[in-house]
């Protein structure tokens, strides 16, 4: 018996605690966390290196911010899924993010059901759009 590969995520975010807390939602969903940047410019660096399957990308961080860490990432790796993490984008932002090629966004404050939900549906608009 084979068991189940796991997805490698990459958590792009400026505040540890809500690595730590997406990290662990991330492994109930049976997926392994291959990096943590914790601002944009970081991001960029290690999503080249590591090509996770996907990252979570807050829009606010210091050193370059989500939207321009997004649209460097995706410049490079078109392919990329990429779902934004936010506290507090308003709808502009968040169609910015989508037009720029993210895949979803999820705002950081929903319960662990809903960031799951919302998960799983990125990804299968995801496969579907591929």
């Amino acid at each position: 018996m084979t068991a189940k590969k796991k997805n490698l995520v990459m958590i792009a975010d400026d505040e540890t605690h809500v690595r730590k807390y997406i990290g662990a939602i991330m492994k109930e969903m049976n997926s392994e966390i291959a990096g943590e940047a914790k601002n944009g410019k970081e991001a960029v660096e290690m999503f080249a290196r590591l090509r996770p399957s996907l990252l979570l990308l807050d829009i606010n961080m210091p050193l370059k911010s989500g939207k321009t860490a997004l649209q460097e990432i995706i410049a490079r790796f078109p392919q990329a899924f990429v779902i934004m993490l936010t506290s507090l984008a308003d709808r502009e932002t968040i169609e910015d993010c989508i037009s720029m090629g993210a895949s979803g966004f999820i705002r950081k404050d929903v319960n662990i059901d809903e960031f799951k939900a919302a998960i799983k549906q990125s990804w299968q608009a995801y496969k579907a759009s591929r």
